[in-house]
């Protein structure tokens, strides 16, 4: 294969001010350029891990709020576009410099599997490819989103395709025990995005609207860090350190590098030793087996520490904010002293949560309000396993691990301080967001708190409410799930029950029996749930904000299923 060739990419990630990130898989080493129409460029030589060659180009000098084609080339060789390519040519949108007053667009969704795994499962059709074909029959510049929010399981390591299946079944040398049909190695995982990112209209839409992402548990395996015990029986297995370092390290080359703005690319140190690196495959192996055991930190209770590298990230778009949460890796996971996040990263979230905005959206690859019938479940669950008496407390853990009982329900201190911290936001206390009003020390709270996750497969928007009178601002759970993938129909019944009053009071008792006080918030469904393959978009102008979920038609096409204004409810 020549050396002037991508073989995935380029991936448009972060845009900021007048710079902007391209990611790039090339064939061999080699210097990536990216010029625009306008006279903006960066290059940057690739750095080589695993015999696999990436580079992330900063883009310097763009227009303020412009929109602007852009070429790739590869050892001053042109490689994007691609010749006789039939789409539209890939574009970098900039916002105004003072941007306060432009409307500001988010597409979310999560849970995709490749088209390849449509050929023997018969999955209805895929979502965002959907939604890229009609970007491509429109891509006029006021129809386009300002970022793509994914959140996780970009791809499943452990779902694989038929495809990948017959490359496994062809090496030879993998670890001791590994699964025949799921992904161990980093060079495997790479397969696993080739196959996810080549898809031709999924390619276009990841080359022109910018993009973040963050993991789910899939990207590692199913149930990842469900409970301390879970994690102690993943590394007995002799396969399992490879597949952890090696899902770890993929994901932040392949996801977690393109997050960073310009400024966070030059600071990360992975990056940094990376790029120094003749061949990074050490830096690397090091880096998935390290973070890994980084997270033992915010397991150990007597220390509590805070991992030394954080997945979590944070961005402004206008006057929006947006906090995308790790809920996997840095899990504290002691009975007793389970949370969502170790005590550092928790403080940054609440450093992050509290600023000059109009909107906050915290993205989190779980949800954190479930139907009500669920949730007390999984809080039920979480009391028992911490019981005193061995046999409850392995029977409870039994139950968390085969009924996948792990979402912020199952980790009831940080379920409830999610809820304090949107309360104090929303009620304009001292140190929350928005301008101060008068002389006074009171603050004007924001017009919207949204929580954007997936997961669960199925899609629904939820109102929290809480007992102070003094929280105003409107807090909601925004749920669209999955992009590509399906539950099965035996299932949808009962989560269907999980939002009705009956079943729910029902485990709210049982949930009461083991000793769980009432929930610090209470909330209720206002659409939804839908079951098939959709994508979400929230926009917010001004202090307004809305959200549509769009579903898949059985000829590929999207229609709206559900829309709900945010603000200004009754």
């Amino acid at each position: 294969m020549p050396a002037a060739h991508l073989l995935i990419g380029p991936l448009l990630r972060r845009v900021v001010g007048t710079r902007a990130t391209v990611w790039v898989e090339t064939a061999a080493p080699a210097v990536v350029t990216v010029r625009t129409a306008d006279g903006a460029g960066g290059s940057a030589p690739t750095f080589t891990a695993y015999d696999h060659h990436y580079a992330l180009v900063v883009v310097e000098g763009l227009t303020p709020d412009s929109t602007t084609t852009y070429e790739v080339l590869v050892d001053d060789e042109l490689v994007w576009p691609e010749p006789g390519s039939s789409f539209p040519p890939s574009v970098i949108r900039t916002r105004a410099v003072d941007d306060r007053d432009q409307p500001v667009r988010l597409i979310f969704g999560s849970c995709r599997e490749t088209t390849q795994h449509a050929t023997t499962r018969k999955l209805p059709p895929d979502a965002l490819d959907a939604y890229a074909r009609r970007l491509i029959a429109d891509p006029t510049p006021d129809g386009q989103p300002d970022l793509l929010v994914l959140l996780g399981d970009q791809v499943y390591a452990d779902v694989t395709s038929p495809t990948v299946r017959r490359l496994l079944k062809r090496r030879r040398r993998r670890p001791a025990g590994a699964p025949a049909d799921q992904v161990v190695s980093f060079d495997e995982y790479t397969k696993l995005y080739l196959e996810s990112w080549r898809d031709p209209e999924i390619r276009w839409l990841l080359s022109t609207v910018p993009s973040v992402m963050i993991f789910d548990d899939h990207e590692i395996i199913d149930d990842w860090n469900t409970s301390a015990s879970w994690r102690s029986d993943a590394r007995s297995q002799p396969w399992w350190a490879e597949r952890i370092g090696s899902g770890l390290a993929s994901y932040w080359v392949y996801q977690h590098l393109g997050n960073l703005a310009p400024d966070e690319v030059a600071a990360d140190p992975v990056f940094a030793k990376v790029s120094a690196a003749e061949d990074a495959t050490g830096v690397l192996r090091e880096f998935g087996q390290r973070v890994d055991q980084e997270a033992d930190l915010a397991h150990d209770t007597e220390r509590w520490r805070a991992v030394q590298y954080q997945w979590s990230y944070a961005l402004d778009l206008g006057r929006t904010r947006l906090v995308m949460l790790d809920n996997r890796c840095s899990r504290v996971l002691d009975p007793g002293n389970r949370a969502m996040l170790p005590p550092g990263e928790w403080s940054w979230f609440l450093d992050q949560a509290h600023g000059v905005y109009d909107h906050l959206v915290v993205g989190a690859s779980l949800p954190w309000l479930l139907p009500p019938g669920i949730h007390h479940v999984e809080a039920w669950n979480e009391r028992l396993a911490d019981s005193r008496r061995p046999w409850a407390a392995r029977l409870a853990e039994k139950l968390r691990r085969a009924l996948d009982l792990e979402h912020w329900a199952a980790f009831r201190r940080s379920f409830e301080a999610l809820g304090a911290t949107f309360a104090r936001i929303g009620s304009g206390t001292p140190g929350a967001p928005g301008e101060r009003v008068g002389a006074g020390p009171a603050y004007a709270p924001p017009a919207s708190i949204s929580v954007l996750s997936g997961d669960v497969h199925h899609s629904y928007v939820a109102r929290a409410r809480f007992d102070d009178p003094a929280v105003t601002t409107p807090v909601h759970q925004l749920t669209c799930s999955p992009i590509h993938n399906q539950v099965p129909a035996g299932i949808r019944p009962l989560m269907r029950l999980g939002w009705s009053p009956g079943p729910a009071a029902a485990t709210r008792a049982l949930a009461r029996s083991a000793g769980v006080r009432r929930p610090g918030v209470r909330w209720r469904k206002l659409a939804g749930p839908y079951f098939g393959n959709a994508v979400a978009t929230l926009v917010h102008r001004g202090r307004s904000a809305e959200v549509t979920v769009e579903g898949t038609t059985s000829d590929g096409h999207l229609r709206p299923v559900m829309r709900h204004r945010l603000t200004g409810e009754s």
